[in-house]
């Protein structure tokens, strides 16, 4: 007997993906989702991608049979209600969900007692996420701070197939033996830890309601904080949720859409480097909620790995810019971060001549052409003031791309808050 369907908000993706079409989400109600007591607003998002290549720490090619995954996710916003978006954006079938459930993060796989809600779909713990979609939960009452750590656990009966996931998680999360512990606070279920996010992209929190919307992150891995401290909450936009609380009054929350090797311009290969920004714009931006504006820090690897020129990154940031602004958002535009230095190891035209002439061509027009709402300046920031085509050696993560810990601090903090609280 077919398990009857949960009537439940669904964002259809495949068709629309393969057509580079525009995203809307069909929001719930505000009598079932909590909107009426506050702003939804996107806490934490992690970009999908298709499940292709599989490692020891993210098994996402075979995919999952009898599994329970515990995402460990970090709040860029305080809240009081949530909600969770199940993912099968890049799934071929439909993807059954039997339990899932949210909760403060406790010590490695296990839950800070008393936190654990069970999440719902229209009211049922079960529902199927058709093959291309994602699907918002019912709210659940649960308060967290900024930079909180939830567990998502999300329990799957049957066989996924290749699972969409979030490849680089920077952070542990775990995978369980055979069965449902969705329920399990005290995390012996688990004992296998990962580094992706599978099934889930984004968890929604209501804030207050002078609550100042969610500043969306689009990047690649320097955005998605490769190279930083692991399980550290180190990214460069995790440092501006720091300076954002500290702050009196409402600020905005971040959400960071970063894909660890993306580009602006097409769909790199492998596909777990994503579709290309702008084909994944309305979905991993302009659907989010409570979305006010965005920063773009994106293009190094256009110009590295496909050796894309200045004219036509540009003419990919325009569109980017235009489509934000047809939704009423503000946009920022963060200057390429040096990477002279990096072509042993990465090798195309990251840190070569060509490359470091199309670098600096792209600066020039975000600081000059005024196409941006604001500047944020991350390559004056990092760069060595004795020679500007490296990374200052201090902010370096060693690789010549990737700045370390200490540099995406300083990324965060060359942000004008000003400017970003100028939405209000």
């Amino acid at each position: 007997m077919a398990r009857p369907r949960a009537r439940t908000s669904i964002i259809a993706l495949s068709t629309a993906l393969a057509a580079g079409a525009c995203l809307a989400v069909a929001a719930p109600s505000s009598a079932t989702s909590g909107a009426a007591a506050g702003q939804w607003a996107t806490a934490w998002a992690g970009s999908p991608v298709q499940g292709i290549t599989s490692t020891a720490t993210c098994p996402s090619a075979e995919g999952l049979t009898d599994r329970t995954v515990r995402n460990v996710v970090t709040t860029g916003a305080a809240g009081n209600r949530i909600r969770v978006r199940l993912s099968n954006s890049f799934g071929t079938s439909e993807l059954h969900v039997g339990h899932a459930t949210v909760a403060r993060q406790g010590t490695g796989a296990s839950l800070q007692p008393g936190t654990l809600r069970e999440l719902t779909f229209s009211g049922k713990k079960s529902v199927d996420v058709p093959a291309g979609a994602q699907l918002l939960s019912d709210p659940v009452n649960l308060s967290v701070q900024e930079l909180a750590h939830l567990s998502v656990s999300v329990y799957v009966p049957g066989s996924t197939g290749p699972v969409t996931n979030h490849r680089l998680g920077m952070q542990h999360s775990f995978m369980s033996g055979a069965g449902d512990h969705a329920g399990s606070g005290d995390g012996s279920g688990y004992p296998t830890s990962i580094t992706c996010m599978m099934l889930v992209d984004g968890v929604d929190v209501v804030r207050n309601r002078d609550a100042d919307g969610t500043v969306v992150t689009l990047g690649d891995s320097i955005t998605d904080g490769a190279a930083s401290t692991l399980n550290a909450d180190h990214r460069w936009p995790d440092y501006l949720v720091r300076r954002l609380s500290a702050l009196p009054g409402s600020v905005p929350a971040v959400a960071n859409a970063a894909i660890s090797g993306n580009e602006v311009l097409v769909d790199r290969v492998p596909v777990y480097f994503g579709i290309s920004a702008l084909r994944r714009l309305d979905r991993d931006v302009l659907a989010q909620s409570g979305v006010k504006s965005v920063i773009l820090l994106e293009g190094i690897n256009d110009i590295g790995a496909a050796g894309a020129s200045a004219t036509s990154l540009i003419s990919g940031y325009q569109e980017i810019i235009d489509r934000a602004h047809a939704r009423g958002l503000r946009i920022y535009g963060g200057t390429l971060t040096p990477f002279m230095g990096s072509n042993p190891r990465f090798g195309g035209d990251y840190g070569s001549a060509y490359g470091e002439r199309q670098r600096l061509a792209v600066n020039q027009w975000i600081r000059t052409s005024g196409a941006f709402d604001g500047v944020i300046d991350f390559d004056k920031a990092v760069r060595d003031p004795a020679d500007p085509s490296y990374m200052l050696p201090a902010y370096d993560s060693g690789d010549h791309l990737h700045p370390g810990d200490l540099g995406y601090k300083v990324m965060a903090d060359a942000i004008d808050l000003g400017m970003i609280l100028r939405n209000r």
